[in-house]
C-alpha cells in the first residue's frame, strides 16, 4: 500500500487511471492529472509548498519530487517523463520533457517545452533550458537541438509508461 498523507490539512489528489507503486510515497499539497504513474521508491513531498503534475506524467523508480519552504513550489507539465533516481525540486518543467537518470533540476529553474536533460546532469538554480535542445553536463549545457527522432521519443514514452503502469492493473 503507497503511502499518502495528509499535511496541513491538505491531502495528495489524482486523476483517473493513474497508477502509484505499492511503495511510493505522495505527501501533502500535490495534484496529479489523468494517466500519471508513480513508479516503486519514488516519493513526492508537497510538505512545504505545493507540487502540480500535469497528465500522462510518469515518476519514474527512486525519484524525488520535492519544493523549497514558502519560496519555490514544482510544476511538471504534460507528458513529462522523470528518470529513475532523479531529483526535481522546486521548478518548473513543461510539457514533453524527459529528465534522464540521476539528473538534478534546483529552483527556480524552467525546463521549456520539449527538451532532454541527459542522465546525471545538474540543472543549475534559476537557468532556463530553452525549448527542442538537449542539456548535459554539470552544469547542464545546451549541446544540440533534438533531432524529429527525439521528439517523437518525448511524444512515445509517456504512453509506454501507460502501457506499462497497465501491467500492474490486470
Amino acid at each position: 500500500m503507497p503511502t499518502i498523507l495528509p499535511v496541513k490539512g491538505k491531502s495528495p489528489a489524482w486523476g483517473k487511471d493513474c497508477f502509484i507503486a505499492e511503495n511510493a510515497t505522495i505527501v501533502g499539497d500535490v495534484v496529479m492529472g489523468d494517466n500519471c504513474s508513480v513508479w516503486f521508491n519514488a516519493v513526492i513531498r508537497g510538505d512545504v509548498h505545493y507540487i502540480r503534475i500535469g497528465d500522462n506524467t510518469n515518476i519514474q523508480d527512486g525519484a524525488v519530487i520535492h519544493c523549497t519552504y514558502l519560496k519555490a513550489a514544482t510544476e511538471i507539465g504534460n507528458n513529462v517523463s522523470i528518470g529513475h533516481n532523479a531529483l526535481v525540486h522546486g521548478c518548473t518543467l513543461k510539457d514533453h520533457v524527459l529528465i534522464g537518470m540521476g539528473a538534478i533540476i534546483m529552483d527556480h529553474a524552467v525546463v521549456e517545452e520539449y527538451v532532454i536533460i541527459g542522465a546525471g546532469s545538474v540543472v543549475l538554480e534559476n537557468t532556463i533550458c530553452e525549448s527542442g535542445y538537449l542539456y548535459a553536463g554539470t552544469p547542464a549545457k545546451k549541446i544540440k537541438p533534438l533531432s524529429e527522432e527525439q521528439k517523437a521519443m518525448l511524444r512515445q514514452l509517456p504512453q509506454n509508461y501507460i502501457m506499462y503502469s497497465g501491467w500492474f492493473r490486470d
